[in-house]
Parts: structure tokens; C-alpha cells; sequence
């Protein structure tokens, strides 16, 4: 047996749509860049963060990243030794 659905058959399938709806304009904006405040570039938020903060995470970030290098190393390493020395057991 098919389920019955509980909806009405007058109501609408789509919602109502205003058409006569207008935007808001911005009277006096030009799209410039804004001069009067005093902003900080990208080179000066980089500046900052790099002189105080990224000095107390050299350190840690260093040994994760020597690991890292370690960690994937040792599978390149051993691959090399394996393939060396299938090429010495072929006769060629």
C-alpha cells in the first residue's frame, strides 16, 4: 500500500515572489580604497608576527619537521639499497 501524504491540495508549490522589490543604493561610494584610517598592510602584519611570535615556535616546529624528513627518508633509503641489489642478482 502506498503512503498518503498529509498536504494540502489548494496550497501553493512555489513561494511567492515580490517583483517590484529595488536594491538600496550607496549614494556616495566609489569603490576606492579608504585613506583617512590608518591601516596595516600585509607586509606589516607579517612583520610583526614574525619578529614576536614565530620565534617561540622555531624550535618545536624544527624537531616535527626533522622528524618528519627522518620519518620519510628511511623508506627512500631502504628502496634504494633493495633495488641496488636486485639489479646485482639479475645476470645481464
Amino acid at each position: 500500500m502506498k503512503p498518503t501524504t498529509l498536504t494540502n491540495k489548494n496550497a501553493r508549490k512555489f513561494p511567492f515572489v515580490d517583483y517590484h522589490y529595488q536594491t538600496s543604493t550607496l549614494g556616495n561610494f566609489t569603490g576606492r580604497c579608504a585613506t583617512s584610517s590608518k591601516s596595516k598592510s600585509l607586509r606589516d602584519i607579517s612583520r610583526d608576527y614574525f619578529d614576536k611570535e614565530s620565534n617561540y615556535d622555531f624550535l618545536s616546529d624544527a624537531a616535527v619537521f626533522g622528524t618528519l624528513i627522518a620519518t620519510a627518508a628511511v623508506p627512500i633509503v631502504l628502496g634504494v639499497n633493495a633495488v641496488i641489489e636486485l639489479c646485482r642478482a639479475l645476470p645481464f
